[in-house]
């Protein structure tokens, strides 16, 4: 009869799961014996590098990643990632091994004692099978549930000594629909609303992005010629931000929010939370004399949604819907197009360069379709305003406001793109010198696996969010004090750490590189990467000047 092993090994195939993410201990061992030649593990050496990895494949692939963690130790490790994840709506599968079931009871070295309390409230559910044979069947079910709206991590906590039980085969569920249509009367409610407004807005939220609403968002804005915005903190850009009618992120507090809001009679939230906001700011949520329309796939999402009318369904079938009920031509008056930012400004003698910058000289140098992966905090607003974001699942960052995700989601971005085709998309992570120390050990993946990234590190040698936090709540330099643990010190050589990773290094010192020189060789960092099948990653120093948060 067949193991627990070999069902799950023939589940997880015909669920398209045979890319497996993981960092393995004694608990895992089990799980690992008998690996199929078909499958694929990707191992990390960090359980947050593991779970970020999973996540970015995930978001780039469009279904569950399985992750396969060292019970308590590893599952404790992984959890920022896993917030991470929760945050980003991403499904994912998480396994985290568990003592021999002869030992739990004996609490065993090993022994993972409440895994649901340790993974709450970021996961959708724990599952652990009361008896070996219920491994694949919760495995299954884990699939569905990370599926199923609101998406996110599902965690299944297995005996080490169940993979070698006796089993009967389960049968993989493999059609399931997991979206809803909207309510067509009120789906009539938000078009008539929207059709008569005099100055519409629509605020798209990462939401549009995961399910495949980019083209229809597009549709939508152009039938009402209505100004729109990146929801706030949004963990991906689901618009194209070179479109007449993009007006940028909407701001990150109360206030600022309810500024641009007060611009619109009636303004259209899909696919985002009402409103993800940070820092505190006070004002109203929506400002008087806007109408606030929602639409979210998240129950939770809609039960905290202030002062909005709110629809539960998929944005994407829902903007898809609105467009059969709006008229051709917009009623409203086209918005003024946004202002386009100036020329960046070349440095000069010895001074370092800005990131607007290089992000100037980034956005000329980058291959057409280059997905882009980042965390770099303090230079977000001078990255989205260069580099154009054209395509859908273009952009991602992390929603948790954490730092340890973007690097090691890169490689999973990469990773995916290489399996899609040997030609695939370009893949480039951004990230400051403070966040890439968070996960740098994801650079050693991407270098085993011939991972095809280039990682661009704008480096100004501090937390400079931290400095322009501590700006904003008067602490700090700007009150005459000095706050610990905001500088990173100069030590660190980057360009070693990257190489004994096994990386190409290209190191842009500050000294005037005009634009044609600092293009060609950020240029030139993509045809290496892609040439020599490795990860290159380009340190380049830029001015420590602390922005304003707000």
């Amino acid at each position: 009869m067949p193991t627990v092993r070999s069902v799950t090994h023939d589940l997880l195939r015909a669920l398209g799961m045979t890319t497996v993410f993981g960092n393995p201990g004694s608990t895992e061992l089990p799980f690992l014996t008998d690996w199929p030649a078909d499958f694929t593990y990707i191992p990390a050496l960090q359980e947050v590098s593991a779970t970020s990895m999973a996540d970015g494949y995930a978001q780039s692939t469009d279904r569950p990643a399985l992750v396969n963690l060292h019970t308590g130790p590893g599952l404790g490790n992984a959890m920022g990632a896993i917030e991470a994840a929760h945050y980003n709506a991403t499904p994912l599968v998480v396994t985290a091994g568990q003592q021999v079931r002869a030992m739990i009871a004996l609490r065993a070295l090993l022994t993972n004692d409440a895994p649901g309390a340790l993974a709450s409230p970021y996961v959708k559910k724990t599952l652990e099978p009361a008896r070996p044979q219920d491994v694949p069947v919760l495995l299954q079910q884990a699939y569905h549930l990370a599926m199923t709206a609101p998406r996110g991590p599902v965690l299944v906590s297995i005996p080490m000594d169940d993979w070698d039980a006796e089993c009967e085969p389960v049968a993989p569920r493999r059609v399931i629909g997991y979206r809803s249509a909207p309510d067509p009367d009120l789906l009539r409610e938000f078009a008539g609303a929207l059709a008569g407004a005099e100055r519409p807005a629509l605020v798209i939220g990462a939401g549009v992005d995961a399910s495949g609403g980019w083209d229809d968002a597009v549709a939508v804005a152009e039938r009402l010629a209505a100004t729109v915005y990146t929801a706030p903190n949004s963990s991906r850009i689901a618009f194209p931000t070179d479109h007449p009618l993009y007006a940028g992120e909407l701001g990150l507090a109360l206030a600022p929010v309810a500024e641009k809001l007060a611009r619109h009679d009636v303004v259209l939230v899909v696919g985002a939370q009402v409103f993800l906001y940070y820092p505190y700011v006070p004002g109203p949520v929506v400002p008087a004399g806007t109408r606030l329309l929602h639409v979210t796939d998240d129950p939770l999402q809609l039960a905290r949604a202030a002062d909005s009318e709110s629809l539960l369904a998929d944005p994407a079938l829902t903007l898809r819907a609105l467009v059969g009920e709006l008229p051709e031509s917009p009623t409203a008056a086209p918005p003024e197009p946004a202002p386009r930012p100036k020329p960046a400004t070349a440095p000069l003698g010895d001074a370092p360069m800005t990131a607007d910058y290089l992000f100037s000289c980034l956005a000329e140098a980058m291959p057409a379709g280059t997905v882009i992966v980042e965390e770099s905090t303090s230079n977000r607003p001078e990255l989205r305003s260069r580099v154009k974001v054209r395509r859908p699942r273009g952009y991602l960052t992390t929603g948790s406001g954490g730092l340890g995700f973007g690097l090691p989601a890169a490689v999973g971005v990469a990773l995916a793109e290489k399996q899609r085709d040997a030609e695939g998309s370009p893949v480039c992570c951004v990230i400051g010198d403070g966040s890439l120390h968070y996960s740098v050990q994801a650079l050693y993946t991407a270098s085993r696996f011939e991972i095809p990234l280039v990682v661009v590190v704008p480096r100004n040698r501090s937390y400079t969010i931290l400095e322009s936090f501590a700006k904003f709540e008067h602490v700090g330099a700007s009150a005459g004090q000095e706050l610990p643990g905001l500088d990173l010190p100069d030590a660190i050589d980057h360009g070693l750490v990257a190489r004994g990773y096994g990386c190409g290094v290209v190191e842009i010192p500050a000294g005037d590189p005009t634009v044609e020189q600092l293009g060609a060789t950020l240029a030139a960092a993509f045809v290496t990467a892609r040439h020599e099948r490795r990860p290159v990653v380009v340190l380049a120093d830029i001015d420590a000047a602390v922005p304003e948060l707000l």
